[in-house]
């Protein structure tokens, strides 16, 4: 168990890190002039076509007024274009969506070392085992496993549980196997 922790350690401390700097990045910095926004949405217009205005202005300057520039109608038809266009406030936190995507990462990047440390160990923990047919074998022999008593029998772990449940998924498909070539054998 001391070896789970000290690896969970290691992907937790680095991520720590990340996190307070990316903090400390956000507070140096003033509101990045991305992360807020004046989006205004104007349809046609008798012989102008419409048109998305983005702008970055404070919140109560976000009309069309502040926004659409150049304007695209003379100063009498400004009030009546302005009427018909929809202007939005928008405000985004790009920090959040930075250690959203960094959190992401990191747990894609650990679960891929994961899978890179199964595929080194997994040799090392699995035996070979003499009782199991090879696939392609057609010999019709019913001999499996030899029974193992009880006072030899290993304890029940996960891993065992897994390769049992492997080992009766191989015999499965060996037994199908050997039904199809049968009849195929039948049929020839």
């Amino acid at each position: 168990m001391r070896c789970g922790r000290e690896g969970s350690w290691t992907f937790v401390a680095p991520a720590l890190v990340t996190l307070l700097l990316l903090d400390a990045v956000g507070y140096a910095q003033a509101k990045n002039f991305e992360d807020v926004r004046c989006k205004c949405i104007c349809p046609p217009y008798r012989n102008i076509t419409g048109h998305i205005y983005n702008r970055n202005v404070s919140q109560k300057d976000c009309n069309c007024l502040h926004v659409v520039e150049p304007m695209p109608v003379p100063g009498h038809d400004v009030e009546a274009y302005c009427l018909l266009c929809e202007c939005k406030y928008e405000e985004r936190s790009s920090n959040t969506i930075k250690v959203t995507i960094i959190i992401y990462l990191s747990v894609v990047g650990a679960l891929l070392l994961y899978m890179l440390f199964l595929l080194l160990v997994d040799p090392l923990i699995r035996k070979h085992d003499a009782y199991t047919q090879p696939l392609h074998n057609e010999e019709d022999s019913e001999e499996m496993r030899p029974p193992v008593d009880s006072a030899a029998a290993r304890a029940n772990t996960v891993l065992e549980r897994v390769e049992g449940a492997q080992q009766r998924w191989k015999k499965q498909v060996q037994e199908q196997r050997k039904t199809v070539f049968d009849r195929h054998k039948m049929l020839s």
